[in-house]
C-alpha cells in the first residue's frame, strides 16, 4: 500500500500515515512486516479493530457510515485505500466503502443501515466489544 488513511469519527479528519516497507514499528498495529503484503495486511487489521471501515478517500458514504456509528456511540477505524488497493479488500465485488465489525464484512452503507433499522446491528457491536450498553 502506497499510504492509508486513520481516522476516528470524532473529529472527522482522517490523516495520512505512510506506508513503506522500509517502515516497521512493532509498538502499532498499522505497521508492518517487510514481507507482509497487502492483503495479509487488510486482514490483519480486519482481525486486529472491532470495528473498522475501508474507504476511499473523500467518500461521502463512509461520513454517513461514520456519524451512524458515532450516533450510536462507535468510533471505527478507517482507513482509506487508493483505487488498486481496494481490490485486496476480502469482498466478492471490492467496492468501498466497505464496514467490518468483529471481523465479518456487513457490506457497505446499505447494509449497515439496515442492521441498524433491524435492531441488530446494537447488540452485535456489543458482542465484539465496540459498544457497551
Amino acid at each position: 500500500m502506497q499510504g492509508i488513511g486513520i481516522g476516528c469519527c470524532s473529529n472527522d479528519v482522517v490523516g495520512q500515515l505512510e506506508l513503506s516497507p522500509t517502515m516497521s514499528n512493532s509498538s502499532s498495529s498499522l505497521s508492518m512486516e517487510l514481507d507482509e503484503s497487502p492483503e495479509s495486511r487488510i486482514q490483519r487489521l480486519i482481525s486486529e479493530h472491532p470495528v473498522i471501515i475501508f474507504t476511499r478517500s473523500s467518500c461521502c458514504m463512509c461520513h454517513v457510515m461514520k456519524k451512524l456509528l458515532a450516533t450510536i456511540g462507535v468510533h471505527p477505524t478507517v482507513i482509506e485505500l487508493d483505487d488498486h488497493e481496494i481490490a485486496s479488500l476480502p469482498l466478492p465485488d471490492t467496492t468501498a466503502p466497505a464496514a467490518f465489525i468483529g471481523g465479518t464484512c456487513i457490506g457497505g452503507l446499505e447494509s449497515l443501515v439496515a442492521l441498524h433499522v433491524s435492531g441488530h446491528l446494537i447488540p452485535k457491536l456489543v458482542q465484539v466489544g465496540a459498544l457497551w450498553v
